[in-house]
């Protein structure tokens, strides 16, 4: 009889992905970032373990978006807790203000309300332009997976 092995949190290689953002489609790219940081496309993957990868992205503000007006008429709401202080953003506002959490919003809803999920989205870094200081990791997990 076989025994599914389940790897230890110290066996787990991450790597690091740098997604350019620019021209794709929203939503498509964040269930892709979802699937990266959760480690889904991995064979290793298990429920109850942070198996996932890095995840870098670059070009946020030019990301495009389906719909006719969705930029204007998409609303984001934040609440303090205290009465009447209740205030919004619209989607075009998120975009040019805080790409980063908007893009943070977005890939917390497709994680698990856990713990665990919070560890995960800490793997997520977003970039308005192409530089990123994350350079020597990219580099150092691409020269890994060329290795094997």
């Amino acid at each position: 009889m076989e025994i599914t092995k389940t790897p230890k949190q110290s066996e787990i290689k991450r790597d690091w992905i740098v997604i350019d953002a620019k021209g794709k489609v929203f939503g498509r790219l964040i269930a892709e970032i979802a699937i990266l940081i959760r480690g889904k496309h991995k064979p290793t993957f298990t429920p109850n373990l942070d198996c996932g990868d890095f995840v870098v992205i670059i070009n946020a503000r030019d990301v495009s978006f389906n719909g006719n007006n969705k930029l204007n008429d998409k609303k984001y709401f934040t609440h303090s807790g205290y009465f009447g202080s209740t205030k919004s953003k619209t989607l075009g506002e998120m975009l040019e203000k805080q790409p980063e959490k908007l893009y943070r919003l977005a890939v917390r809803g497709m994680l698990p309300k856990t713990k665990l999920g919070r560890a995960m989205l800490k793997k997520l870094k977003v970039y308005v332009s192409e530089n990123h200081p994350h350079t020597a990791q990219v580099a150092d997990s691409n020269a890994n997976s060329n290795k094997e």
